[in-house]
C-alpha cells in the first residue's frame, strides 16, 4: 500500500513524466546502502571498477521513494539530511558535491518519534521528513475494505489462471477477524494462493491456510470452537491480548478499546502474562 500511494503522488504531480525510483532501505545491506543511494566513482573502494550513479542522482527532477527509512544507519542519515537541507549529495570518491532536484517520499512501519527519543533516529532529519506526514491505516484498521480488495484480487488471479472463482460467505468472516500482520500484500498473496490451488467454483473456509484459521479463531468468537477437554483460560487471555496488540500495531490505547478494558488494565495484564513489544525484547 505504501508504494502504491507514493506512485499516486508522483504520477499525479508535475513530476509525473520524470523518474520514479524506489529504494527499500531495509533490504540493502548497510555497507552497500550509501553507495546505492549516492553512487561512487571508479576506484573509490575495493570493487569500484567504474563510476556509478546512485539512485538519488538517477532520479534527478523526479521522485525517490525511500521505504523503511527507519532502518537507515546513522552515517547515511547524515547524508540524507544534507540532501534535504542543501539539495546536494556527496558521491563516494568525488570531492565536489553534486546538485540534485528530487522529491523525497519516505515511509516506515517503525515509530520514528520513539526512535528519536531513544536516539536511534536523528531528530533534525525526522522534522525535515515530516513536512507533510500521511498516516496510512493498516488493513486491520479499515476492515470495510477487506471484502472489496479480496474480490478484486481473486478476480485478478482467477483471470490469470483461467478459472471461475468466488468466495463463500463464511470466508469473509475469517478475513474480517484475522489481524493481517502483512497488510494488503498478505491479502493479495492469499487470494493468489487460493486461485492457484483451487480447481474452480466456490472457495470455502476449509480451503484457507491452517495457520490463518488458527490465528483467526483466537480473536474471532464466531470461529472459536471449545474442545471437549476445556481450555486454558489464562492462555486464551494471553492470546487475545497479544492478538489485539498486533492488530492495533502495539498501540496500547487502541488495543484496550478493542478489548473493552482500560489502558491501565491492559498494561497490568501485559505485565502479568509477560507480554512485551517485540522491538523491546
Amino acid at each position: 500500500g505504501k508504494e502504491l500511494l507514493a506512485k499516486a503522488i508522483h504520477f499525479n504531480s508535475p513530476r509525473k513524466n520524470r523518474p520514479f525510483v524506489v529504494v527499500n532501505c531495509g533490504a540493502i545491506p548497510e555497507a552497500l546502502l550509501e553507495s546505492e543511494l549516492f553512487g561512487h566513482s571508479r576506484g573509490a573502494f575495493t570493487g569500484a571498477y567504474a563510476d556509478r550513479k546512485g539512485k538519488i542522482e538517477s532520479a534527478d527532477t523526479g521522485t525517490v521513494f525511500l521505504d523503511e527509512i527507519g532502518d537507515l544507519a546513522p552515517q547515511t542519515q547524515v547524508k540524507l539530511l544534507r540532501l534535504l537541507q542543501e539539495k546536494e549529495i556527496d558521491k563516494i570518491g568525488v570531492s565536489r558535491p553534486i546538485r540534485v532536484n528530487v522529491r523525497i517520499i519516505a515511509a516506515t512501519h517503525r515509530d520514528l518519534e520513539r526512535m528519536v527519543r531513544e536516539e536511534k533516529f536523528r531528530e533534525d532529519l525526522y522534522y525535515r521528513l515530516s513536512v507533510i506526514p500521511i498516516k496510512l491505516p493498516s488493513l486491520s484498521e479499515r476492515r470495510n475494505d477487506i471484502p472489496i480488495l479480496a474480490d478484486f484480487f481473486l478476480k485478478k488471479y482467477a483471470q490469470k489462471f483461467g478459472k471461475e472463482l468466488t468466495l463463500d460467505r463464511d470466508v469473509f468472516k475469517v478475513l474480517d477477524v484475522y489481524p493481517w500482520p502483512g497488510n494488503i500484500r498478505e491479502l493479495e498473496n492469499l487470494m493468489e494462493r487460493a486461485a492457484a490451488l483451487h480447481e474452480g467454483g466456490m472457495i470455502k473456509v476449509d480451503d484457507l491456510p491452517e495457520d490463518m484459521l488458527n490465528r483467526a479463531s483466537k480473536i474471532g468468537p464466531v470461529l472459536l470452537n471449545i474442545p471437549p477437554d476445556g481450555v486454558d483460560l489464562e492462555q486464551v487471555e494471553k492470546d487475545l491480548i497479544r492478538e489485539a496488540l498486533e492488530r492495533s500495531r502495539w498501540n496500547q490505547s487502541r488495543a484496550a478499546r478493542f478489548l473493552r478494558i482500560t489502558r491501565n488494565t491492559l498494561i497490568y495484564r501485559m505485565q502479568k502474562h509477560g507480554i512485551r513489544e517485540p522491538d523491546l525484547v
